[in-house]
């Protein structure tokens, strides 16, 4: 059964010197999807993935040291589109799709409104285009997984004091109505559809020793059209993974 992986590493470089490499080797999936990789290909040594199996695909950011999405996969993919065709999206390396078949994977990274009132309103509009480009996506490429960093805890179960949090950015009523609408024009939670508990969590902060008490949120998800609902076969968080203040997620599907 493939198992496909999502990842913030929060820097590829800083999760390498962590042994990244030997964790990925040990769960080996078929397919990674990583988001703020940081770094641009000529930065590391690409060498090492393709010892360890994997294709690999980047999209990184113009600036230096920001941002980026890429993926790593054992089969080739029948086609890589780098970004999305919206100039400022793809300057600042946030989605990367690939194609196997009539099934397509993307990465995203979604970006954070935290640092202020200015990139919280980038980041509503930038759901909004997402939004456009992922339904007009769908018309032609109608089986997707989109895996990734949506830096948006959907539900109070999402994230550890909701009520504390009601006005932080990742957990706006806005953000979460987009998420609400989102999943309702065809998108299935792939966690939730096999996990219902709460205290599930993808990424702590590293103030007030977050994570050793699990006071998380849960802001990365592998989203799948429902037309892949009979092909999703068991979703886990995966938090003993620590090479980054999030956690990977994996999802076994059947592709």
């Amino acid at each position: 059964m493939p198992k496909i992986i999502t990842y913030n590493v929060n820097g590829i470089r800083a999760a390498m010197a962590k042994n990244w490499l030997d964790w990925l080797q040990a769960v080996n999936p078929d397919i990674v999807c990583l988001q703020e990789t940081k770094a641009s290909p000529e930065q590391l040594d690409t060498g090492i993935f393709e010892d360890a199996g994997y294709h690999h695909y980047w999209h990184s950011a113009e600036k230096k040291g920001y941002s980026g999405v890429a993926i790593l996969t054992k089969n080739k993919p029948d086609l890589v589109e780098i970004g999305c065709g919206i100039g400022h999206i793809d300057a600042e390396g946030r989605i990367i799709r690939a194609d196997y078949g009539d099934k397509s994977v993307i990465s995203v990274y979604i970006p954070s409104g935290s640092s202020g009132d200015e990139r919280q309103a980038y980041k509503m509009d930038w759901l909004d285009e997402f939004y456009d480009y992922i339904h007009k996506l769908k018309k032609e490429r109608p089986n997707l997984l989109i895996c990734g960093d949506y830096n948006i805890c959907h539900k109070p179960i999402d994230i550890h004091n909701p009520i504390s949090n009601a006005k932080s950015s990742g957990f706006l009523p806005e953000e979460r109505e987009w998420m609400s609408k989102f999943i309702d024009s065809g998108f299935i939670d792939s966690f939730r559809l096999f996990n219902q508990e709460p205290h599930q969590y993808t990424w702590w902060s590293y103030r007030a020793n977050a994570r050793a008490k699990n006071l998380g949120w849960r802001i990365d998800y592998m989203m799948a059209t429902q037309n892949l609902d009979k092909n999703l076969k068991r979703a886990v968080i995966l938090p003993d993974a620590k090479h980054s203040d999030h956690c990977p997620m994996l999802l076994e599907i059947d592709f």
